[in-house]
């Protein structure tokens, strides 16, 4: 799920910090250079792999129903994870895979949720392939379907045929991106779900994995331009986040994004939000009971990860084993083995890519001294206060109107 209506505010409240670009834009992006104790050139972005095999497994169809190979076996996934990183290696983009662990146990609400939406979903399907249309049989059979465990197995097998590194996080993906992101080991970690600058991930990067028929262009937000928009500290921004509704906690309801907003900023804290709440007189929020907010911020700051110096987290980009794509492909699974060869080619030519400009080369760098970032924020206190007196005239001249008797100019 995410966080939800954050993008939203983020565009209205901080539009500095999104850009979009076509995933040509991101060439040069990734080829900053890096260094560490293997004293390589590492050029990559991190990518969350749930969420892009459950796009896969929606998007790569043919009339209505997921691609299958000869035997009845689901290929979609394995299509779409095959020649979507290919897009990106062709655009001169290493991928860095990162797939989920055990979810947290905050998360069960959550997931039980989804497992009733899929319960009622395949309910809906079987009513409409006996009464309904063409169109709401495709509808329910998208919401039906889900990620196994062999779909995560298969795509795991095919990137290291392909060469291309993964990791296995702990629990959360996106958590896992925003650690090595952090640590310099990647530029970007690649998810939709707005959660991830949660987990603090200097850059996110979302639609990269979307099909060239989607049009959509890759949106970049920058975690620090946000936080700088919205004039808050970190801790504010996840309490904003929680108020706004998350995987680990049902929303209050009533809150939507700009009551949430105007509550984090009148209050500063959730803590002082939920007392302003349950000391209100009007009553007019009511509070889920037993909210665990203060686990649920736990969770965003001190999530389990892997450390960016653990073992298991140094990776690098393989030759592709030809023959093995082919067999596994072509032989197993039943695609085209002639395009398998050619994937396979433009693999190898994207691994071999030599340096690529820097980064100052394509974006302006973010301003970060204590003169800006105090200057910004009283430009934003100013702004405010001007939105309020606005307000407040607007109010007494809808009071002025309301008050006119009818018939007068």
């Amino acid at each position: 799920m995410g966080i939800k209506n954050l993008f939203s505010i983020i565009k209205d409240e901080a539009p500095g910090a999104v850009k979009e670009s076509d995933i040509k834009n991101q060439f040069g992006c990734v080829r900053i250079p890096y260094t560490s104790h293997t004293s390589r050139s590492l050029q990559t972005k991190t990518t969350s792999s749930s969420m892009s095999i459950y796009s896969f497994l929606i998007a790569v169809r043919s009339d209505g129903q997921q691609l299958t190979n000869e035997s009845g076996d689901t290929t979609s996934h394995l299509m779409g994870m095959f020649y979507r990183t290919l897009r990106m290696v062709d655009n001169g983009i290493k991928p860095l895979y990162v797939f989920d662990g055990k979810p947290p146990k905050l998360k069960s609400g959550e997931l039980a949720k989804r497992f009733q939406r899929k319960a009622e979903a395949n309910e809906g399907l079987e009513e409409a392939k006996e009464t309904g249309t063409a169109e709401d049989v495709e509808k329910f059979s998208r919401r039906t379907v889900r990620v196994t465990r062999e779909h995560n197995a298969e795509c795991q097998q095919l990137l290291k045929l392909m060469g291309i590194p993964y990791i296995i996080a702990p629990t959360e993906a996106e958590a896992q991106c925003a650690v090595l992101a952090r640590a310099g080991k990647v530029y970007a970690a690649a998810s939709e779900d707005m959660d991830t600058l949660c987990f603090d991930s200097p850059i996110l990067l979302r639609h990269l994995t979307f099909s060239e028929q989607r049009k959509e262009p890759i949106q970049e937000i920058s975690v620090d331009k946000v936080l700088e928009g919205l004039g808050m500290e970190r801790k504010q921004f996840v309490d904003l986040c929680i108020l706004l509704g998350c995987d680990y906690v049902d929303p209050i309801p009533k809150v939507g994004p700009s009551t949430a907003l105007k509550l984090i900023r009148d209050h500063g804290t959730l803590e002082k939000v939920v007392e302003w709440m349950k000391n209100d007189e009007k009553k007019k929020y009511v509070i889920p009971e037993d909210w665990p907010y203060e686990d649920a911020r736990a969770l965003f700051f001190e999530p389990d990860v892997r450390k960016a110096d653990d073992p298991l987290c140094d990776f690098k980009w393989e030759k592709p084993d030809i023959e093995g794509l082919v067999k596994y492909l072509a032989v197993d699974k039943g695609f085209n083995e002639d395009r398998v060869r050619a994937g396979a080619a433009r693999l190898e030519k994207g691994t071999k890519s030599g340096q690529q400009a820097r980064l100052e080369g394509f974006f302006k760098p973010i301003p970060k001294t204590e003169t800006e970032k105090t200057a910004h924020k009283r430009k934003l206190e100013e702004q405010n206060e001007a939105k309020k007196k606005r307000q407040k005239e607007e109010k007494k001249e809808k009071a002025k109107s309301k008050a006119k008797p009818r018939g007068t100019a």
